[in-house]
């Protein structure tokens, strides 16, 4: 769950939410006044309809939201993906156009999938990388009027960043960083997305907004798929032609065809190994002829290397049906080495197949289970001066840090867990075990 906040933690560089502010909107929170909510549900319906115009594609995404009012627990505005819930109190004191920046704040963080990539980060400096990221987005390409009316996370330097990039220059700086005030005051604004259960606290009465909302994963995950659905529809009916780049490359993923999982790894470990065969020296007999026809013969040196995720939910039967698919790619082949580790934050529990050993790899065993640091294959690689023709990273997505030296080996990306996590670079395929 990811709320607009613009109390306290959300400040402007070079600007600063005073004591006055956080007061100000503390007070927000109270029982719903039925007039002013007529009133404001009036705004909040007109700044779409406005934003439809002007912006169709994040105009059509927000007028998909339910607006439920949530004067009596939400200070500000918050999304889960279905509802747009709202401060009446708060919404007053936005202009029209800066009602327009809102909507599009919370439908980029539903097409960020910011609900599901959080992972093991600090969640309240999370949360402030993802405003960062969508202002950023928002203020570049003109959605609505940048909101000026209350403090507003804005620094240009993250403009074009992902939420990740900007998390990690904002964890470097921590010690540098007073926010002990605004992490107390995140915590009670933003929901950290792990609550069990559904629907709302107290009498349960959704429509008035009373009592915080909460989703099981079996929900997150379906309206993970509703908005999918909902991004293709708007893209198609609006000029995707001006969107961040962020978006569009989520689009493209989104309407390319997906190839499957098996295919995929088949034809990259295929390839590697068929476009290695190097030339034999050439037989003195054939010297007589006109030209010399060489054979040809499989390097004995290639390297691949198989990275696998301890830090998320790989289960055993995931992983040997991995292995074992693996194992039957490479069975016909008579010479390569696979270099075969575990990884978290660090490599662990190294192994070395090659065609004397392959009916040993779908018995190796994952060790390790904390945090997920891409950054760790490659210096594992480079460390023990591993060059692998092909790197297969198997993992449940987003990595704590970056996601690696790309420049360093053509590498393959399986993605299981997920339907909605994009790599950066590479290739990449989302494991179904139905496939």
């Amino acid at each position: 769950m990811y709320y607009f906040n613009p109390d306290i933690l959300h400040a402007t560089a070079g600007t600063t939410a005073t004591k006055e502010d956080a007061k100000k909107f503390a007070n927000l929170i109270g029982p719903m006044d039925p007039k002013l909510d007529r009133e404001v549900r009036e705004l909040l319906i007109t700044a779409r309809v406005g934003l439809l115009l002007k912006a169709s594609f994040f105009g059509n995404l927000a007028t998909r939201l339910k607006l439920v009012n949530a004067d009596e627990w939400c200070a500000t505005a918050a999304t889960d993906g279905r509802n747009f819930y709202y401060n009446s109190r708060f919404i007053k004191m936005l202009k029209p156009k800066e009602i327009e920046f809102l909507f599009g704040h919370e439908v980029l963080h539903c097409v960020y999938d910011h609900f599901g990539r959080r992972g093991d980060r600090n969640p309240q400096l999370f949360n402030i990388a993802n405003d960062f990221c969508v202002n950023g987005d928002l203020k570049k390409h003109h959605v609505g009027e940048f909101i000026t009316s209350v403090p507003c996370l804005y620094d240009s330097k993250y403009d074009g960043m992902s939420s990740e990039e900007i998390y990690d220059i904002l964890y470097q700086k921590m010690e540098k960083i007073d926010i002990n005030d605004l992490v107390d005051k995140m915590l009670d604004e933003h929901l950290d997305g792990d609550d069990e259960g559904s629907g709302s606290d107290g009498d349960g009465d959704e429509k008035s907004g009373k009592g915080r909302p909460k989703l099981s994963p079996e929900e997150r995950q379906q309206i993970r798929d509703e908005i999918k659905e909902a991004m293709l529809a708007a893209a198609n009916a609006s000029d995707a032609g001006n969107l961040p780049a962020g978006v569009k490359r989520i689009i493209q993923d989104l309407t390319e065809p997906k190839m499957n999982w098996r295919e995929l790894l088949r034809m990259q470990l295929e390839s590697t190994i068929k476009s290695d065969y190097t030339w034999l020296r050439a037989s003195r007999r054939g010297w007589h002829m006109d030209a010399v026809m060489p054979g040809m013969k499989l390097d004995p040196m290639i390297d691949i290397a198989i990275a696998i995720d301890a830090s998320g939910s790989i289960g055993e039967k995931m992983l040997k049906d991995f292995l074992s698919e693996v194992q039957g790619i490479m069975d016909s082949f008579p010479a390569y080495r696979i270099h075969v580790f575990t990884f978290d934050t660090e490599a662990y529990n190294p192994a070395q197949y090659d065609s004397d050993n392959l009916d040993d790899i779908c018995d190796y065993e994952v060790s390790g289970g904390g945090g997920t640091d891409f950054d760790c294959i490659f210096k594992y690689l480079k460390d023990e001066e591993i060059e692998p023709k092909r790197l297969v990273v198997f993992t449940d997505g987003y990595p704590f840090g970056s996601w690696g030296d790309e420049n360093y080996a053509d590498t393959v990306w399986i993605l299981h867990g997920t339907t909605t996590i994009v790599p950066p670079w590479g290739q990449y395929a989302y494991y179904d075990e139905a496939q």
